[in-house]
Order: C-alpha cells, then sequence, then structure tokens
C-alpha cells in the first residue's frame, strides 16, 4: 500500500471515529436531561401528594376561605396536567404563589399554626421544595452542558446531521426568586 493512501484511510478513520464519539457524545448528555427532568418530575410528584393534606388541614381551622383552597387545588390540577419544560414551569410559579396564600392564612388562625399535623406537612413541603430546587439545578446544568455542545464548532455540525435540538431550561418567575416569609 502506498503512503498516500494510508494516509487518507488514516484521516478517513479518524473523522469517522470523531463522528462516532461525538454523536455518542450527544446521547449521553441528552440522556442525562432526560434523567435530570425525571428527578424534577419525582420531586413535583411529591409536592403535589403533599398538597391535597395540607388543604384539608387548613380546612379543618379556617373552612370560610373556600376561594383559597379552590385556588391551590386547581393550581395544582393544572401543574400536574401541563407537558414541556416552559408550561411546567409556568405551572409550577402559579401554584407556588397559590401555596404561598395558603401558608399566609396559617397567620390568622393561631390554632393552625400551632397544629402538628399542619407544621409536620409545611416542613414536609419546605424539604420538597429544597429537592426540586436542587433537581432543577442539576438539570438545568446538563440542559446547558448539552446545549453547549450543540452550538460550538464542529460538534454543532454532527448534531445537525443527526438532528439534535436545543433543551430549555426550567426557569423560575422573579416572585419565585424571593425567600418566603414563615413566622410562628
Amino acid at each position: 500500500m502506498s503512503t498516500e493512501l494510508m494516509v487518507i484511510l488514516g484521516l478517513v478513520l479518524v473523522i469517522l471515529l470523531y463522528i462516532v464519539l461525538t454523536y455518542n457524545g450527544f446521547v449521553t448528555l441528552k440522556n442525562r436531561v432526560k434523567e435530570a427532568w425525571s428527578d424534577i418530575d419525582v420531586q413535583l410528584k411529591r409536592r403535589y401528594d403533599l398538597i391535597p393534606n395540607l388543604v384539608e388541614t387548613v380546612k379543618g381551622y379556617a373552612s370560610h376561605e373556600k376561594e383559597t383552597f379552590e385556588r391551590v387545588i386547581t393550581a395544582r390540577n393544572v401543574a400536574m396536567a401541563a407537558n414541556g419544560v416552559k408550561e411546567k414551569g409556568e405551572a409550577e410559579n402559579v401554584l407556588s404563589g397559590t401555596l404561598k396564600s395558603l401558608f399566609a392564612l396559617s397567620e390568622n388562625y393561631p390554632e393552625l399554626k400551632a397544629s402538628t399535623n399542619f407544621l409536620e406537612l409545611q416542613r414536609e413541603l419546605t424539604d420538597t421544595e429544597n429537592k426540586v430546587q436542587a433537581a432543577r439545578r442539576f438539570y438545568n446544568g446538563n440542559v446547558k452542558d448539552f446545549n453547549i455542545k450543540l452550538e460550538v464548532f464542529p460538534s454543532n455540525i454532527i448534531a445537525s446531521i443527526f438532528g439534535f435540538k436545543a433543551s430549555e431550561f426550567f426557569a423560575i418567575g422573579d416572585e419565585e426568586k424571593e425567600t418566603p416569609k414563615v413566622s410562628f
């Protein structure tokens, strides 16, 4: 075999190896994004499961606050039915706002604030919120890595050939960036 042919075959082999490794890198990052979204889903489900118990507990002390309860339950149902990262983020922001109004009710009912059941549900919901935030950071970190690889040269060429698309960040609204005030 001639040297020129060996150089050409070597070059073709290097290019093919680069394409395969880049493609596999995209698949790995894409699956990490899916796994991270799954972590968010698990925490959100836990949150959704806590909300009816919290509403029932508050109803026992503040049964005439029907409008607040209905807003919380409606927001929960909308959030559960939301599809896609953007829609889910918007629905979660609305749900967070309605939960704040539910917790604000406890200020008017000292017996509720002293209820062990209410305090435990509030603690569990706070713990879940912290886990949602951690899962969101993990997800957004994976999305960032995936999207960067999609945009940098020359891997962007491979991404366009194989149809990889950018993932959306799971954003929070400005109202959720503020630390909620809870007093006892």
